[in-house]
Parts: structure tokens; sequence; C-alpha cells
């Protein structure tokens, strides 16, 4: 077993939490990489990789930090599909379930295979001869300008919908529990292979968020913006589109695979994180 270790080291307790993982390394004779933007972590030499390298050279990543870490850890893998572990030391934690607390037998169940791997799909977004892929959600949006933009929507050549709106999101089922939720997107359980399009602020009565197969190929296209619409991949990668763009959305080739523990399922997490299901206190309780 050979780890890769990424972490957000701008985090609160990040540094001690590394250090605890190279500690367990050396301990129990594991080799590791650590992505080289950590070097500053301890006096000692430590092996060192470009972040863009771990996944060729390890068969696990360990990811430190929040849901934003995940997510660009799951970027950084790629087709390589090497498994994630995410360790959560920032705040909701939705995607890094495992706690610092957690940490060392966390370590130890992954090196004895006790765990499961948990596939989930990935997004594609084709514009400009760009490609963009995000493991939560593409945002296209008005950017800064406090106007409407015009977008229209089809699926494979089908003509759905305009809207007048803020923007739209297209999400993954993983993604279901972030944006396209405050938006009023619909929960789907993260194991499921369908897209999710949610209107952000839709200049209408009508409009609400539609569930498509993950085989569908959706097209969105910019009728009008004031300057140009924004492009943004899981809140990290973001480009310009100018009137006329279209994008197109569909599910990857290649998947994330997430190391999951047999106590973490996807209901005891929305309970946990999103306090679902919680019922008001009574009076006199």
């Amino acid at each position: 077993m050979k780890l890769g270790i990424i972490a957000n080291i701008n985090r609160p307790h990040a540094k001690s939490v590394v250090e605890r993982v190279v500690k367990w390394c050396h301990e129990n004779k594991q080799d590791f990489f650590l992505a080289e933007d950590l070097s500053g972590i301890s006096a000692q030499a430590l092996p060192l990789l470009p972040r863009e390298e771990l996944p060729k050279k390890c068969n696990y990543i360990i990811s430190m930090g929040g849901d934003g870490t995940m997510l660009a850890s799951a970027r950084l893998v790629g087709t390589a599909e090497v498994p994630i572990l995410g360790i959560n030391i920032g705040s909701l934690g939705f995607l890094t379930e495992q706690t610092p607390q957690d940490l060392e037998l966390s370590l130890k169940r992954l090196q004895n295979g006790n765990f499961k791997l948990e596939k989930r799909i990935i997004l594609e977004a084709t514009c400009e001869r760009q490609k963009f892929y995000a493991l939560n959600d593409f945002v296209i949006d008005k950017g800064s300008i406090s106007r409407m933009i015009s977008l229209s929507l089809s699926a494979n050549g089908d003509y759905i919908c305009s809207y007048n709106a803020d923007g739209l999101i297209i999400a993954s089922p993983t993604g279901s529990t972030a944006y396209s939720l405050a938006v009023g997107g619909p929960i789907l359980n993260p194991k499921m292979q369908a897209m999710i399009a949610s209107p952000i602020a839709p200049h209408s009565l009508a409009s609400r968020p539609l569930i498509f197969p993950a085989d569908d190929l959706l097209d969105i296209k910019i009728e009008f913006s004031h300057e140009y619409a924004i492009l943004t991949a899981d809140g990290q990668v973001d480009t310009k589109l100018p009137t006329g763009t279209t994008v197109t959305v569909r599910v990857a080739d290649h998947s994330v695979r997430l190391i999951r523990f047999p106590e973490n399922s996807f209901y005891s997490v929305l309970r946990s994180k999103l306090h679902w299901g919680v019922l008001p206190k009574r009076s006199d309780e």
C-alpha cells in the first residue's frame, strides 16, 4: 500500500493531523508521498511529489480538509480512479465523513482492507473545445452583473425550455446536497446514475428542477447575457461564456471511487450533517 497525502494546510490543526498520518506510516512501515505544498510541515526530509503525480504513484489518496479539498482531489485523480479517503478537518464535511478522532483507526482499516468502495459519477462539460469535470455540479450564472441571463436547455437535441434567471445548476447525485439543494432541488442517493437541472432564481412560477437519466446529453445555450456568463466546476474552476455559447454536459466515462466504512451510510450522514427529519421540540419538553 502506498498513500498519497493531500491536505488544506490553511485549516485549523491541519499540520498536526498531517503529522499524525506521517507518524502512522512510519510506525506501520507504509510507503507514502506528501503533496509538495506540504513540505513545510516538518524539519525532517519527507517524500514529496507534485499533486498531479500522486495518482500515478499511489494506491490510495488521503484527502484532508473540507468538501472543497475532496472535490479538488476527485478532479485531480481523474481517469486514474485511485480510491480516496476523506478526513474532515473543515466545517460541514459532507464528503469527508471521517474525523481526526478516527484517523489512526481509519488508516488501519484501510491497511487491512476493511472498507468498501463507492462509485460516484463525474460530470463532463464541453464548451469552446474545452473540457471540464465536476463531482458536485456545474453552475452557469450571470457572474458579477446583477441582471438576469437568458438560457435554453435541450436534452439529446430535443428543446425543453428557456429560462430568464440568475443561472442554472447541473448537478450529479453527489452534488444534490450542495448548491442544487439550496435552490430547491431534490436529494438523490449519491449512488444513482442521473443529472439534475436546477434553475437559480427563475423569473417564472412554472420553473422547477428536472432529473435526467445518466445517458442523456444536455445542451445549455447562452441566449443573452449583458457581458458574459460564467461556467464554474465544483465552485473552483471557471471560464467565461459569451452570448451564443453552448455548453454540453454529460456523465463522464470515468468515475470517482470513495472509501467508505459500513457505519457511515448516506442516510446517517443526512441525519447528522443536515439534521434530516429532526422533529420540532414540543413546548413542554
